[in-house]
């Protein structure tokens, strides 16, 4: 599925445009104007990311976004502010209370773009619609598909989202405890020896053509994924 945003602006020729550029791009928007709709917006399905107005009516960004950071269901989510003050010392308040990421009006829609990407690619990388091929190991986050010279693969969701990470960040070595971080997330609590398990697993669901050396593991610092096997 396409990322889901939130878009909180008041102004309803700028909320238009940033749907409109939103939804060219293919992903699933959702609008507020207000603090209230913003709040009743932030249940099931959550959205991936929110772009966060300055002021807007019945409150302001900042307090909007402490209120987000602030509860266990929605402090994950990541912000981007979008705002016409520009000062160095409104954009540290806003990254002080927990934005990823301060824009300033007026901005370019590929500006904007790249801006949610990078940060979407940071916060849960298989929010992004790419496909990644590497050696002729298919994976596309948006159908969960993954196949190897063109047969299809079957996988759990944990390893789908291991390789997903795995051939989005190549030749870099990760402990245990940073792919804990990056693929489970900071608020699960999984043993380290879990992620042996689940690298077990990926390995025998990519072997075929030699795939599963591409998976290794570094001794005395973790695991990598490398095409120099």
């Amino acid at each position: 599925m396409s990322a889901r945003i939130l878009v909180v602006e008041d102004e309803a020729a700028i909320r238009e445009m940033l749907c409109f550029v939103l939804n060219q791009q293919g992903f699933d928007v959702v609008q507020a104007q207000d603090y209230q709709s913003a709040v009743a917006c932030l249940t099931e399905p959550y959205p991936d990311l929110i772009l966060l107005d300055w002021m807007f009516p019945g409150g302001n960004g900042i307090g909007l976004a402490k209120e987000i950071k602030r509860n266990d269901y929605s402090k994950e989510i990541p912000i981007i502010m979008l705002t016409a003050r520009g000062e160095e010392e409104d954009k540290v308040r806003g990254l002080e209370v927990g934005a990823d990421d301060y824009i300033t009006k007026p901005f370019s829609p590929k500006e904007l773009i790249a801006r949610i990407k990078a940060v979407l690619r940071r916060a849960n990388p298989t929010c992004l619609a790419d496909e990644i091929e590497i050696q002729g190991l298919k994976l596309d986050p948006v159908s969960h598909r993954v196949s190897l010279g063109g047969e299809q693969l079957n996988m759990g969701p944990t390893e789908f989202k291991l390789l997903h990470f795995f051939m989005t960040h190549t030749e870099r070595v990760f402990s245990r405890e940073q792919l804990l971080d990056q693929v489970w997330g900071t608020n699960v609590y999984v043993e380290d020896r879990t992620v042996d398990v689940h690298i077990r697993r990926l390995r025998k669901a990519i072997t075929g053509l030699g795939h599963e050396k591409f998976v290794q593991t570094v001794r005395g610092s973790g695991y990598r994924f490398s095409i120099r096997v």
